[in-house]
């Protein structure tokens, strides 16, 4: 399996715990979300407690679990939030 790098931005309490704006998560060629989240959390542990909660967003829309990724995607990171 070909690795690829998944420049991944991260808003609020994500960006906080990890200390950046921007995290580089290595995973295989044909990732999935469901396999970026578990991804971001081997390779970032400060991010663990987040990583079930996080909604992510592939070039500007919310992704489900088995959408494919590719270094090319714009991803983003946001946990969930809430608000009136």
């Amino acid at each position: 399996m070909t690795a690829q790098q998944i420049q991944v931005r991260l808003f609020a309490r994500a960006r906080e715990l990890a200390g950046s704006d921007v995290i580089s998560v290595q995973v295989g060629a044909g990732t999935t979300v469901a396999r970026l989240r578990q991804a971001i959390a081997e390779q970032y542990p400060s991010l663990q407690p987040l990583s079930r909660q996080l909604l992510i967003a592939v070039d500007n829309a919310y992704a489900g679990e088995e959408q494919l990724l590719t270094e090319a995607q714009e991803v983003a990171c946001f946990p969930p939030v809430s608000g009136g």
